[in-house]
């Protein structure tokens, strides 16, 4: 069994008018697997990984990454940031700079790594990618699946060890979706995927985490559960698409 990597031990996290959004979730994550979170609208997925990534502060519980805390002139920082990676539904929230290159650059400058250090990570984070001939681009030029990927580029750059995606098929045409996955499957980081596509989760992950009304309603292997038609009526979902009027959960 891989080692762990993060302990959630009761995460609460309330709406500003007071609604629960996350109503004591326990989730242990471990060194190398893809989990995927799915639910209904308003189940707390997203509220989830922005815990997850240290973007928000849960209002009670805890999250442990292993590891030694931040030491030395980091210390009473978020010990999340810079060791978790977060890619945000859509790409325009996450591209900013001029250029691709100072895009991806940022992360790792902002972690003080010096120049020559920064530009073989952005060279090696986008050719991670296939997106080196990007790099001297504008964002606000690239199409929809370009800016996705060199999103996951930046995230990359700062080498981080848990990459958190929020609905990262969203908008994509298929062909794009098809490539963006097969990039997903490959990498060697936990991965936590929020997503809808449950058709992604068979595709590259091992385990879902079902989120309704804030807790977990239920976690373990995908295909078992995702064949599990009571929960899914229960959580409002709907069974992948290439099982449905099939016949067949294979």
């Amino acid at each position: 069994m891989n080692a762990p990597l993060l302990d959630a031990c009761a995460l609460r996290y309330d709406y500003p008018d007071g609604t629960p959004a996350l109503r004591g979730v326990d989730l242990r994550l471990t060194r190398g697997e893809a989990v995927a979170v799915v639910g209904a609208n308003g189940a707390g997925k997203s509220t989830l990984l922005m815990l997850l990534a240290g973007l928000l502060t849960p209002a009670a519980g805890q999250l442990q990454l292993d590891g030694p805390p931040p030491a030395g002139r980091d210390a009473g920082r978020n010990p999340l940031l810079g060791r978790v990676g977060y890619v945000f539904q859509d790409a325009d929230d996450q591209l900013f700079m001029p250029t691709v290159r100072e895009d991806v650059a940022f992360g790792p400058l902002n972690q003080g790594l010096p120049p020559d250090q920064v530009r073989a990570r952005v060279d090696q984070a986008l050719q991670a990618v296939g997106a080196l001939h990007l790099i001297d681009r504008a964002p606000y030029h690239l199409s929809g699946g370009e800016k996705r990927i060199v999103a996951i580029a930046g995230v990359l750059a700062m080498h981080p060890d848990l990459l958190v995606l929020d609905e990262p098929t969203a908008g994509l045409d298929p062909a794009a979706r098809r490539r963006l996955i097969g990039l997903l499957q490959g990498f060697t980081p936990t991965r936590v995927v929020a997503t809808h596509d449950l058709d992604l989760v068979l595709d590259l992950c091992e385990r879902v985490v079902v989120l309704h009304e804030g807790r977990i309603a239920a976690d373990g292997p995908a295909r078992t559960l995702l064949r599990d038609a009571d929960l899914l009526q229960r959580c409002r979902l709907e069974a992948p698409l290439r099982w449905q009027g099939t016949g067949t959960t294979d």
